[in-house]
């Protein structure tokens, strides 16, 4: 997967939003204010950090050992870093990005995730 396509699938997203917070390598996609995925824009391959159940985080660090790590300058329960290396589909890259959206919806408050439906 390129930067534009994960770019592009973030953002058709309802609520979304990217910005440079840190730095202008470190592109940020958010929804209501929380940051969902960060992407490294000066890693090759393409390497993102995505929010993550802890059981679904480590069984996919098991799986795919090596292109899915503890995430990096992250909280290492809760999020993993993702290499974009050929082990991993595109399709996966879709369900991890999709998994950490909804994990920080249902972190958001009741009124505002009924928004988000």
């Amino acid at each position: 997967m390129h930067i534009e396509q994960l770019r592009n699938y973030c953002l058709s997203k309802k609520a979304v939003t990217e910005s440079f917070p840190f730095d202008e390598e470190t592109l940020v996609f958010k929804v209501a204010g929380k940051i969902f995925l960060l992407a490294a824009l000066d890693e090759v391959p393409l390497q993102f950090n995505v929010k993550c159940n802890p059981d679904k985080a480590i069984e996919l660090r098991e799986q795919y050992e090596g292109s899915i790590l503890p995430g990096y300058h992250m909280n290492k329960t809760l999020w993993n870093t993702v290499k974009c290396t050929d082990s991993i589909q595109d399709n996966l890259i879709l369900e991890m990005i999709d998994h950490s959206y909804n994990e920080v919806i249902k972190s958001l408050p009741k009124k505002l995730q009924k928004t988000l439906e």
